[in-house]
């Protein structure tokens, strides 16, 4: 029997877990099935998910489709209503190992139970899944899952539940186990990555974390990590970034928007200037530091001089790399109730935004010719900084190694080397 295809649509944390999923599925024998990792971010990612799943069904007539995710959990009548799914499987219950020992093709056709989707707020714990990490040289390790707080506009703690953390012994020994393989590089990921350990004996933050895995896995190259709340960035994590050189300088924020009103109607934590401190703080501990940021355009009642805060924000905090999402109404979320932005303006602020992103992306690069980089090959011809910055090679390189590259120039955006 043929193995299952995977998809993953989303975020690296779906990436990370459909690779738990493979192994899971080997493991219990599954083949022939159609597996989808749904996103549930925007409204826009579930029209994609159904989209990929009929796409999928034309292309493998006969087999079983599996669909899974937080789109899943969150909505999981919307997809077992669609003709082309034979079995829905929620967030939780697609890492459970029983889950996959039940789901082989001929067992599932014709099955009469077709959602598999519990209470994700009922889930108390994440386990560690000791996968051997995606991508050759560069490793994902899963710490935390879930999010206690409740952004108006955010659908995904539906989807994730409460946050919960991988105790600190389970996640130092994956480490070991991925550096003893060959792994290069290893980035902490989650869904509130900065909640880590809140609910573990004692409170332990990521800075401790991140502390102990260099302390004790000191043949780890380079340790990276996700996205963070800055808001919730600890004494520990900023003293690691001052002083660690083998924690990467690069931050991807949680920033969401530049204006004081808007962030407290999105009920985030954090204000404008509490975001522009701390990336000056964290500047001025480690100056080759580069920050990424998530960005909403168009979120509900944001007018124009609203909107001018955000492109302001680029340049106050120095952002390098934007991640834009024009706002979209996730049903069943505060922000879906409120006086919505029109959608031409949505797009067109949307559109102004990442133009903005475009220059400031380019700006960096430029400043990069040059200078000499500490490069992780990712393949011949590919590598990235220890900014995360995409580099390419003019000629062949060993792939899998940690190398010196000067930098020559740049286009579309990436290094050429």
């Amino acid at each position: 029997m043929r193995p299952p295809v995977f998809t993953t649509l989303g975020c690296r944390l779906n990436a990370y877990e459909t690779e738990a999923m493979k192994e899971l599925a080997a493991a219990h024998g599954v083949g022939g099935a159609v597996v989808v990792n749904t996103c549930a971010v925007t409204a826009e990612a579930v029209r994609k998910a159904r989209q990929e799943i009929r796409r999928l069904a034309r292309e493998n007539p006969g087999a079983p489709v599996i669909v899974t995710g937080c789109a899943a959990q969150t909505e999981p009548e919307t997809f077992a209503a669609m003709p082309e799914v034979t079995r829905v499987i929620g967030n939780h219950e697609k890492m459970q190992p029983a889950t996959w020992a039940g789901l082989t093709a001929p067992d599932l056709i014709g099955t009469t139970e077709r959602i598999m989707v519990d209470d994700i707020m009922s889930v108390k714990e994440t386990a560690g899944h000791l996968i051997d990490g995606f991508g050759r040289h560069r490793a994902y390790v899963q710490v935390q899952n879930g999010c206690d707080h409740r952004c108006t506009f955010c659908i995904i703690p539906f989807g994730r539940g409460n946050s919960r953390s991988v105790p600190a012994g389970v996640v130092v020994e994956q480490i070991r186990r991925l550096v003893d393989k060959g792994f290069l590089e290893v980035v902490l990921t989650g869904v509130d990555l900065t909640s880590w350990g809140a609910d573990l004996p004692g409170g332990p933050r990521l800075g401790d974390l991140v502390m102990r895995i260099l302390r004790l896995v000191p043949d780890l190259p380079r340790l990276r990590i996700s996205s963070i709340d800055s808001i919730e960035a600890d004494d520990n994590l900023m003293l690691a970034i001052a002083t660690e050189p083998r924690l990467m300088p690069h931050l991807h924020l949680s920033l969401q928007h530049g204006d004081d009103l808007i962030l407290k109607r999105m009920k985030r934590r954090h204000l404008r200037d509490d975001a522009i401190r701390f990336c000056e703080q964290a500047r001025r501990l480690r100056p080759d530091i580069v920050f990424g940021a998530d960005l909403i355009a168009g979120f509900p009642t944001e007018t124009e001089a609203m909107f001018e805060n955000t492109l302001k924000l680029v340049a106050d905090c120095d952002l390098t790399f934007l991640h834009v999402f024009p706002f979209s109404p996730r049903k069943g979320t505060p922000a879906a109730r409120m006086p919505q932005v029109r959608g031409p303006d949505i797009r067109d602020r949307a559109a102004r935004l990442r133009q903005v992103g475009d220059e400031v992306l380019n700006r960096h690069l430029s400043a990069q010719t040059g200078k000499t980089h500490r490069v992780l090959t990712e393949g011949p011809r590919i590598g990235r900084t220890e900014q995360f910055t995409e580099v390419a090679f003019d000629e062949d390189r060993p792939e899998g190694a940690i190398l010196d590259a000067r930098i020559k120039g740049f286009g579309q955006g990436r290094l050429r080397a």
